[in-house]
């Protein structure tokens, strides 16, 4: 594979584009293949009711180090059952704790808003920034995303997931950092585990990366470092698929070191602004795995909603899968 600049960047934003194919004023993107009947197909999935959290915890053991002001949740008590002994709730006679969050809302296990990413190109001498479906990244300010926020998402994230396990694929825990995922790996896995990769499907792909640094209990430059990951020409699988969203058990989706001399996460570059697919990082994905090599089954009930912060960039979220 060549290394992604300047032209092939062009030649794979025109592959991609899904500008305009639900509307000029779309800011869904492709969880638009999701149908009703993708969902009670999706519930019928559930035989037996257990339930494989994907979400790591909130708190400040997390993966961040504060590179580009994301930092872990921090968490402060504004009310503890210290105040309620020593009676200093007794102006309101009631006892109780409570708490405050402070946290990037991508900082955890998230999805990112379709105006997270900004793709950049000229027209002539013309310089243009621009998200989603063409809007200008100008619909970002400081009060947030006025196009493609995560709010539009709130009703969205739900259907049939599958798990395309790259770790057992490959025979091992977890894949190496800078070891990339090929749409030919992806197809390969598929057809190895049994599943068929549906429109409108919630595509989850494991590395095995995030557990390895849980069970170890050490981040060191997990975040903003060196991982496996999806390659950048996946891209023109997840478009051929009419795949709804996608996931990993990694901190950026795609490999790092990136294959580029001249774009910082170019598969980002494409993904969110100009394929429109709704994407998650620092999914949880042991558990789930696990049980599907038990079962043998890939396919199952994907819940995971975002929050709806207004304008938000991005969500954490509890993704569950029930089996």
């Amino acid at each position: 594979m060549s290394k992604v600049d300047k032209q092939k960047m062009e030649l794979y934003a025109e592959k991609v584009k899904n500008w305009n194919k639900w509307g000029e004023n779309d800011e869904l993107g492709t969880l638009n293949y999701i149908d009703a009947q993708d969902i009670v197909y999706a519930a019928q999935l559930v035989k037996t009711g257990k339930v494989f959290p994907m979400a790591i915890p909130l708190d400040v053991n997390g993966p961040q180090w504060g590179e580009r002001g994301r930092t872990n949740p921090h968490r402060t008590m504004v009310y503890t059952g210290t105040d309620a002994l020593l009676g200093r709730q007794d102006f309101i006679n009631m006892r109780y704790a409570d708490d405050v969050v402070t946290m990037p809302l991508q900082c955890a296990t998230h999805w990112d808003a379709l105006g997270h990413v900004f793709y950049e190109y000229y027209e002539g001498d013309e310089r243009k920034v621009i998200m989603w479906n063409g809007y200008s990244a100008a619909n970002v300010d400081s009060y947030g995303c006025h196009k493609c926020g995560i709010q539009n998402t709130r009703d969205k994230l739900i259907g049939r997931g599958i798990l395309l396990d790259m770790a057992r694929f490959h025979g091992v825990e977890s894949m190496d950092p800078g070891q990339g995922i090929t749409s030919e790996d992806l197809t390969a896995c598929a057809e190895k585990f049994g599943i068929q990769v549906k429109q409108g499907d919630f595509v989850l792909v494991r590395t095995g990366f995030l557990g390895k640094h849980m069970k170890e209990g050490v981040w060191g430059k997990y975040a903003g470092g060196d991982a496996p990951g999806l390659e950048f020409e996946t891209l023109e699988w997840l478009h051929k698929n009419e795949v709804a969203a996608v996931a990993t058990d990694t901190w950026g989706v795609e490999v790092r070191p990136n294959r580029s001399d001249e774009f910082l996460q170019p598969w980002h570059w494409l993904a969110i602004p100009m394929l429109g697919i709704t994407m998650g990082e620092n999914f949880f994905l042991d558990g789930i795995a696990e049980e599907c090599a038990k079962d043998g089954s890939y396919e199952f009930l994907f819940v995971a909603p975002s929050l709806p912060f207004t304008n938000g960039a991005g969500s954490p979220t509890n993704p569950l899968a029930v089996k």
